[in-house]
């Protein structure tokens, strides 16, 4: 079941949360989507989700458009939003057999599927608790369970890990992993070891618009066709000027003196290095090629030019 986004917008007053993006994730994927705070994320699975609807643009799911057809959507995805937003008050077992009612679940069928979510979210030995005695890792697997319990075939969740402690983070993305078989997964988040530990592909967006979409392999060589250099001088120079020799199409200032630039392959920019401290009358302390952490190259998409 794919699911897909053409040319969507979504404006709050003048302000544009998605700027005109499109992607599209087929059967089977998992896919990060990354982005900083307020990058439009959680607005654009808000969209997806029927919950919002866009100001421009279609979003499908599987045939189904989200605005034409929301009802249907929703019976086809799993959506587990950033803030968790359980009824505390009830039991686990019976908030599930709620949640499963509401996907039209009754009798044999919502008790072997409420079963089979409880073991497989690991909650066997808290089912019977209320929610709210419940710890923060417990609670994002009630969370998993009710975006699982009417087996979707697409699945959405939104920053899974939030506030989870290294046991517990380990524990859910097990989790993710082996209920992600065989369904299509979006999921945000700042973490970039559960990226790296689920994902293929990796979308980043900022400040509303689509910055990268390659597989992460790719990005961590720094883009599909690109190399990595790390540089150092003697003295200060201007980024700006870096910026400006052949072949490069980034640069990110680490140091008074030390920069990482990313270029074309297709252009060796060593020699335009070489040139270009000579003619400044700088030395060279070192100069290295380096493969970039999924992190690197997170901050080089997504700071503000003046910082890089």
């Amino acid at each position: 079941m794919s699911l897909t986004v053409q040319h969507l917008t979504r404006l709050y007053g003048q302000q544009r949360a998605v700027d005109n993006i499109s992607f599209s994730i087929g059967e089977g994927e998992i896919v990060g989507f990354l982005g900083p705070n307020g990058a439009g994320k959680s607005t654009t699975m808000k969209i997806a989700t029927t919950y919002l609807p866009p100001s421009e643009g279609t979003v499908r799911v599987g045939e189904w458009d989200v605005q034409e057809k929301p009802m249907q959507v929703k019976r086809i995805i799993g959506y587990l939003p950033e803030h968790n937003p359980l009824y505390r008050d009830m039991y686990v077992h019976e908030y599930l057999r709620f949640i499963g009612r509401l996907y039209g679940l009754r009798g044999q069928a919502l008790k072997q599927r409420v079963t089979a979510m409880i073991e497989q979210c690991g909650l066997t030995v808290e089912q019977h608790k209320k929610i709210e005695m419940l710890s923060k890792g417990y609670r994002q697997r009630v969370g998993l369970a009710q975006a699982l319990i009417h087996d979707p075939q697409v699945l959405i969740l939104d920053e899974p890990t939030t506030g989870l402690d290294p046991n517990q983070l380990v524990e859910i993305r097990k989790l993710i992993k082996e209920v992600s078989k065989n369904k299509t997964v979006i999921f945000s988040t700042h973490i970039m070891q559960e990226v790296q530990a689920l994902c293929d592909r990796v979308i980043v967006i900022n400040k509303g618009k689509v910055v990268a979409d390659d597989l992460l392999q790719n990005l961590v060589r720094g883009g599909e066709g690109s190399v990595t250099i790390q540089v150092e001088f003697d003295r200060a120079v201007l980024a700006e000027e870096l910026k400006a020799l052949p072949g490069v199409t980034s640069v990110e200032v680490l140091g008074d003196t030390i920069f990482r630039i990313v270029s074309d392959k297709a252009s060796d920019v060593r020699p335009e290095i070489f040139k270009y401290a000579a003619e400044k009358s700088v030395s060279l302390i070192g100069l290295k090629q380096e493969e970039n952490s999924l992190e690197d190259m997170f901050r080089l998409l997504t700071l503000p030019a003046s910082e890089t």
